[in-house]
């Protein structure tokens, strides 16, 4: 049987249907909001989790030689003793910026900008793990921290002016985004952020610059957090699909949205904790922004504000503004003439500008940072955003080989996948960590297929907020006779062998099967679980108390052993160069590869989404059924003919959309695991709870932030950009 680890049956900062749906009982799914009453903020999950590092800390430690390959003890530098790898501005010197100057003067003509201009740039929608190709023009995390490293010291550059719009990325990518902003704000350049439509994500992000700025008429939302889920039990009910699922773990919910109509109080538990993690860590960080106490920032989130106005006068945002004021204001800021442009350079044009310029990277030894994200599956399947060994395991071997590579960071950004492609990558990184240095970098989710990759590294480095562990397995099959019998499908076999028709769709498990079938996912879970512990240099019994497919953030795996510090792709190198006995203030070169790589297809149709494949053959069947069950988007008048009925049904279809990943698992006749239902991109977004923004592509719209328009018309000043952007 081929098995699969963690691939998650939701979107990942996919955006929600937009607008509240009221969906009736007799018109599942349901979603269920799990929202805390803030002022009442217990810390009876902060008194579990501290029992429960207890326990994993009275079990008894694997050996040493379980816990590492040959030649590498991931226990060998105390966890405490790791360096912190924090960014800190340091200001050039005479010399270091006469050579700045003297390398800018010999800078291309279509790469120069003006001096005193302002960095621009317009971040929404999903911000990628990985660098972005040519021509693509979404936006990167490794894109924007670059820029803003360069921009504190480059001399051209006055300040960064950045636009947040609905963002669909999670919450550990912004705590890495924050980080570049507050280096940049210690060279004592302005930083400025301006907000139409936001809420606690897109403020929590904004509120690392020291201005903020928003439009009298904004739309800022900030209410508290909620996270939910969706439920599609009593939709297959009436289609006649029974979902036969089997779940190890007690956190391991994936297999609820098919079999429940509402939340477990298992998963209710850990997404209650998850809640309490970002809470605190949105409290306390805009509470040291805006200059509050941490009392403050939760009493604002309680009173519901609706007013712009309230809003400034609280000193939750510098000034009210619309975007003509803020030109003014970075003209004023920039020595710009009132009658000429803004003086300002674009992130896509300044990400063109080399590091080396500053003096950033050099050094004869090397680190490299190989980003991997996306689902991990056994093979490409021409659509990009997937992990597979194909593309993986030539290029660690490689770095194996490569006497110039000190060590390894491995970059992590996945909820999993396909088992065999995540153990054969597995072992491939023990391999290479027996030979050099290899750290993890977790990005917003490393989970499942992503933890098991992760685990093959000597140390493990998180954000506070990354979504990580769910070490447990979901497995299952549909049994489709009655939906067969509704729309007059029939299905013969013919078979030999005693369980040649396990995966069968036309009936239900045997006696014999079912057993089988539950042995194997037992035994599937204890491997994963036993690796894992081996992995880690923990006892079975410790890493069974912190496994059974619950999702922790990443300053909760830290504290029960999961992973080894907090911090971003910074601190991961720092540790990296520790690990390979190099001085602290010998420079190094750190040099990332891994790249979103997008089909033909999704360049012609506008995005990797719009690639993806439809469910075929049986799976057809359910979405017809489903269609004719609930009137379908083209029959609200068969419920009404209102607004609030192809609402309904529009929810419908969402939900089924969002969850055709895991039914294609389960209908494809192979034994899957999947990760716990999280949805990375909503988690603590109000989203969850029914309302939700328009979410980009993770691209700047076709209107660019602090747009003034061209002396010469519209096409005055793009053909010059145009004819020449091959050559950037």
């Amino acid at each position: 049987m081929q098995h699969t680890i963690g691939m998650r049956s939701m979107r990942m900062g996919g955006a929600r249907a937009s607008g509240r749906v009221s969906v009736s009982a007799a018109l599942p799914p349901v979603r269920l909001a799990l929202r805390r009453p803030r002022h009442q903020h217990t810390t009876s999950g902060r008194r579990a989790l501290l029992a429960l590092r207890a326990q994993v800390a009275d079990q008894p430690a694997a050996t040493e030689a379980a816990a590492a390959p040959t030649g590498v003890v991931a226990g060998s530098i105390r966890n405490e003793d790791l360096p912190t790898g924090a960014l800190v501005y340091t200001e050039p010197t005479g010399m270091d910026m006469f050579l700045t100057s003297c390398r800018l003067a010999f800078a291309l003509p279509w790469r120069r900008f003006k001096k005193g201009s302002v960095l621009v740039m317009k971040l929404e929608g999903d911000i990628s793990d990985q660098m972005r190709g040519r021509f693509d023009s979404g936006l990167s995390v490794p894109q924007i921290c670059a820029a803003l490293q360069k921009a504190a010291l480059d001399p051209r550059i006055k300040g960064v002016a950045i636009e947040v719009g609905p963002l669909g990325t999670g919450w550990a990518k912004l705590q890495e985004l924050r980080r570049h902003i507050t280096y940049f704000r210690e060279s004592g350049k302005f930083t400025m952020a301006y907000m139409k439509v936001a809420s606690e994500k897109e403020y929590y992000l904004a509120s690392a610059c020291a201005d903020v700025y928003t439009p009298p008429s904004a739309s800022l939302s900030l209410r508290g957090f909620a996270v939910g889920g969706t439920f599609l039990r009593g939709v297959l009910d009436k289609v006649g699909v029974e979902p036969q699922v089997k779940r190890i773990g007690k956190y391991k919910s994936a297999g609820d949205q098919l079999l429940r109509r509402d939340m477990s109080e298992p998963q209710a538990e850990q997404l209650g904790a998850l809640l309490d993690d970002i809470y605190d860590e949105f409290v306390t960080v805009v509470a040291s922004a805006r200059g509050k106490t941490v009392d403050e920032v939760k009493a604002m989130l309680e009173e519901g504000i609706y007013d712009m106005q309230k809003f400034m006068d609280g000193g939750w945002v510098t000034a009210l503004r619309y975007e003509d004021e803020v030109i003014e204001d970075l003209k004023a800021r920039t020595d710009t003439k009132e009658d000429k442009p803004l003086k300002k350079v674009e992130l896509r044009k300044y990400s063109k500008v080399n590091p080396s310029a500053f003096g950033l990277g050099g050094g004869k030894k090397r680190i490299v940072v190989l980003r991997t994200s996306g689902a991990i599956v056994g093979k490409a399947s021409g659509t990009g955003g997937t992990i597979t060994p194909d593309g993986i395991i030539p290029i660690l071997r490689a770095l194996a080989k490569d006497k110039g590579v000190a060590a390894v960071v491995l970059r992590v950004d996945s909820p999993g996948g396909d088992a065999l492609a995540s153990d054969l990558m597995w072992r491939e990184i023990r391999l290479l960590a027996a030979k050099k240095p290899v750290v993890a970098s977790m990005g917003d989710v490393a989970a499942s297929g992503g933890y098991y990759m992760a685990m093959g590294c000597g140390k493990i480095v998180a954000e506070a907020l990354t979504i990580t562990g769910s070490i447990g397995v979901v497995t299952g099959k549909f049994n489709l006779s009655k939906l067969f019998e509704k729309v007059g499908y029939s299905k013969t076999l013919i078979s030999k062998g005693r369980y040649a028709e396990l995966m069968a769709d036309n009936r239900p498990f045997s006696g014999d099967e079912l057993k089988l079938f539950d042995e194997s996912a037992e035994h599937a879970y204890a491997s994963f679980r036993d690796k894992a512990a081996s992995s880690r240099g923990m006892s079975i019994e410790a890493m069974q108390a912190v496994a059974q497919g619950r999702v922790w953030t990443g300053r909760a795996a830290l504290e029960i052993g999961l992973v080894d510090a907090l911090g971003g792709v910074a601190r991961a190198v720092a540790v990296a160069k520790k690990l390979a006995e190099i001085a602290d203030d010998e420079k190094v070169r750190v040099s990332s590869i891994g790249s979103v790589r997008m089909s033909p297809l999704a360049l012609l149709s506008g995005g990797a989404a719009a690639s993806a494949a439809s469910p075929a053959g049986v799976l057809g069947l359910v979405a017809a059924a489903l269609a004719s069950a609930t009137g379908g988007a083209s029959s609200a008048s068969a419920l009404g003919g209102d607004a609030a009925s192809a609402g309904v049904a529009g929810a419908l279809a969402s939900a089924f959309a969002a969850q055709l990943p895991l039914l294609t698992q389960l209908s494809s006749g192979r034994v899957s695991y999947v990760m716990t239902d999280v949805d990375v991109g909503s988690l603590g977004s109000q989203a969850a709870a029914g309302s939700s923004l328009e979410l980009g592509a993770g691209s700047s719209s076709v209107r660019s932030f602090l747009e003034e328009g061209e002396e010469g018309g519209l096409a005055g000043g793009l053909w010059w950009d145009e004819a020449f952007e091959w050559l950037q």
